[in-house]
């Protein structure tokens, strides 16, 4: 009776076990993809991001302008009184100028992460939004995956029917009516340098600039 048992457990286990692989391979996998830049660009949240960063940069290329014209002012000054400079002077506000030159390069170098990393800040609730609304979008549509296809970099799709991308379902989903809209740039814009001042050497002569 023990046999029995074992063997009818044995059974019953084996024919739920290929009922189970039976219902898997009756439902396929359904895969959605969506162009993240193409949601980001209409979302409301855009515009301000765009302007905020636009704001951050416009900030950074004034103090940019402000230490180069400070350079420059100090370079003119310099080329003015040389002559009557001694070597000792000479070196001194050589040494002066070429401090300012290096800080100038080192300020640049920072506006750039800086603004780097103010895009992220202002991106992120966006990006949480639009990652809320992908996954309720999934599940209300049984997507077992979603890719993105913005094709920034390295695409993760080739090639995908058009009846895959769920794009216009999230911004629907967000109240918002698809459209054209031009996509968010996916990098931060630099700050312009400015003009750089003549370059400053250790010689004791320098060329008169034209």
């Amino acid at each position: 009776m023990k046999i029995f048992r074992l063997t009818l457990a044995a059974a019953l286990l084996t024919a739920g076990t290929l009922a189970a692989t039976s219902a898997q391979a009756q439902a396929p996998l359904k895969i959605g993809y969506t162009d993240v830049q193409y949601v980001l660009a209409q979302m409301p949240e855009s515009k301000q991001i765009e302007s905020d960063l636009k704001a951050y940069n416009g900030q950074l290329e004034s103090q940019l302008r402000s230490k180069s014209g400070e350079l420059e002012a100090k370079y003119k000054a310099y080329q003015q009184g040389e002559a009557t400079m001694t070597d000792i002077v000479k070196a001194d506000k050589q040494k002066e100028m070429q401090n300012m030159q290096q800080s100038i390069q080192d300020f640049q170098r920072s506006a750039e992460q800086s603004l780097q990393q103010k895009q992220q800040t202002l991106l992120k609730p966006a990006l949480d939004k639009l990652q809320k609304n992908i996954d309720l979008v999934a599940d209300e549509n049984g997507f077992t995956y979603v890719f993105n296809s913005d094709g920034g970099g390295s695409p993760l799709l080739l090639h995908a029917p058009k009846e895959g991308d769920i794009s216009d379902l999230v911004l629907k989903k967000m109240g918002i009516t698809p459209g054209a809209a031009a996509p968010i740039k996916s990098g931060p814009t630099t700050p312009a340098a400015a003009a750089p001042a003549a370059p400053v050497n250790s010689k004791t002569k320098t060329k008169t600039k034209k």
